[in-house]
């Protein structure tokens, strides 16, 4: 049995095939190409040939792409939606989407805030305003909406008037209708879950058209027993039913996929992750064989949401940017690439532009292309330019430590080339075998999780109990989103008191991993 792994990034598609024992059968490079699915079948088709196997014994096959991220930052693609919110009187003051750019808030077809929703401590608000719910899901099937995005102030503590709203909608608009609901999505904070379960709604279609898109390319190259799963961005999997419900969850699975990859290939179960692509350099940190997880509000296409998204600093700096030398004397790499461009652009491939891989190259650290052709880059600009490199890439380590202490760093992806061996503040500096397609890897070795989340008063339920409760639901949500049981663990358990709330409450955050079915 194989596994396919595959990731789509913004300069290459890469794909891997791993046996059972997770060994690399072989694993290619190609192209991504505007469509996407060109690239992924250019890829699919060039690993099996390299590694011989029959396209029968794959049985599993794993993607990471980029669409969501780009739909949103793009602004294409994206489903006309209904917004409801649960929670006047007191809500009023700040309507949805109060800060949203003009161009995205478009996909707002209808907007209503009705009565309903509870205090901090889960007294009711308001009661419910079923009347209202009602004339805002008819108003919306009029205008022939497809999706419906539901929001309740404080559904994290109590959520029944989200379960409620949601049942509604489907009685009134019908099963085909997309519902996301926000105690599902985000976490604490009215308007950043609101916005995370906005987005989610407007990526229905995208979803469907990745999903069911990877599914018949898959069937239509002959690779039809293998089990179709997508990357989310805590470096897991989900199926594609899960993946059609929670778009939004696949945000930023690219530097998790590398983040998951580079552990494995490592065996590193702690350290920093440098993942240089072909236009960006993505910092992440690995904890326990898992990304960590950002603790801040974080802001897609100008959207502040706060779901989960792994912890990750992003610069322009990669193996296609471009090296400029100024009038003064100074050097400057980046922040523009020649992109998926290179092998036509970079020097050491006949081009006329000069990359970050062209100095690697003329300084003797990489072998690529025609090295003759970038003889003429003078030494010394090649040397200002790596330390301008070598600053880029130690601040950005510097930022991702909580600590002063040198670290673990772990290269990956094909631009590390471009990183120099020694990095200030790094105890070892370690780029794996197969280190170029981390990502893919990631995506073929991840696991199945489930993340169990509430608020919890420990005068009413013991720690020791809460705990223990949690654990168990995590493991559960984990079985259903597909591991095989047997294999589910722990690996991460948090607790934060609430000062602000009544009694002794805290909010108890637990994920469950384990291997697919």
């Amino acid at each position: 049995m194989y596994k396919l792994g595959i990731d789509v990034g913004g300069t290459n598609t890469d794909a891997v095939l791993i046996d059972e024992k997770l060994n690399v059968a072989a694993e290619v490079k190609f192209p991504t190409s505007e469509d996407i699915y060109t690239g992924i079948l250019g890829a699919v088709r060039e690993v099996i040939r390299l590694s011989g196997i029959k396209k029968e014994d794959i049985r599993q096959a794993m993607l990471g792409t980029t669409q969501c991220t780009n739909a949103i930052v793009e602004r294409k693609h994206l489903a006309p939606i209904g917004i409801l919110r649960i929670g006047a009187p007191a809500t009023l003051s700040v309507p949805p989407m109060v800060d949203w750019e003009e161009d995205l808030s478009r996909i707002a077809t209808g907007i209503a805030i009705i009565g309903g929703g509870s205090e901090y401590d889960g007294k009711e608000l308001a009661a419910f305003d079923t009347k209202g719910a009602e004339a805002f899901f008819r108003e919306m099937k009029e205008k022939g909406v497809k999706s419906i995005a539901i929001s309740q102030v404080f559904s994290t503590v109590r959520n029944d008037h989200e379960l409620a709203a949601a049942k509604l909608c489907r009685e009134i608009m019908g099963e085909e209708v997309h519902i996301s609901v926000s105690n599902e999505i985000g976490s604490m904070g009215l308007i950043e879950r609101e916005n995370a379960t906005i987005l989610n709604a407007a990526l229905w279609k995208v979803a469907e058209q990745f999903t069911e898109g990877f599914a018949n390319s898959l069937k239509d190259e002959g690779i039809t027993n293998a089990d179709i799963y997508l990357s989310q961005n805590d470096g897991t999997l989900m199926t594609m039913e899960h993946a059609r419900k929670y778009p939004i969850l696949t945000v930023a699975c690219g530097p998790t996929n590398s983040i998951r990859g580079a552990s494995y290939l490592s065996k590193l179960k702690n350290a920093i992750v440098v993942d240089v692509g072909g236009t960006t350099t993505d910092f992440g940190v690995i904890q326990n064989g898992f990304p960590r997880e950002s603790s801040v509000a974080v802001t897609i296409g100008g959207v502040r949401t706060n779901f989960r998204m792994p912890d990750v600093i992003s610069i322009g700096l990669g193996g296609g940017s471009i090296v400029r030398e100024k009038e003064d004397g100074t050097v400057t790499v980046g922040p523009d690439s020649v992109g998926y461009e290179i092998t036509k652009k970079a020097m050491v491939f006949g081009g006329n532009v000069m990359t970050a891989t062209d100095i690697a190259v003329r300084l003797g650290m990489a072998k690529l292309g025609d090295a003759s052709r970038v003889g003429q880059i003078p030494k010394e600009l090649a040397d200002k330019a790596m330390e301008v490199i070598r600053g880029m890439a130690e601040d950005g380590i510097d930022a991702m430590k909580v600590s002063n202490e040198d670290c673990d760093v772990i290269l990956a992806g094909g631009g590390s080339i471009v990183l120099p061996e020694k990095i200030q503040g790094t105890s070892s500096v370690i780029k794996p075998e197969h280190f170029g397609c981390a990502n893919a890897i990631g995506s073929a070795i991840s696991k199945v999780s489930g993340t169990f989340e509430k608020l919890i008063n420990y005068n009413e339920l013991p720690r020791e109990e809460a705990i223990l409760q949690a654990k168990q639901e995590a493991k559960e949500l984990a079985v259903a989103a597909g591991a095989l049981r047997e294999t589910v663990e722990i690996i991460e358990v948090e607790d934060v008191p609430l000062a602000y709330y009544q009694g002794n409450t805290n909010r108890v955050k637990v994920k469950a991993a384990g291997d697919l079915r």
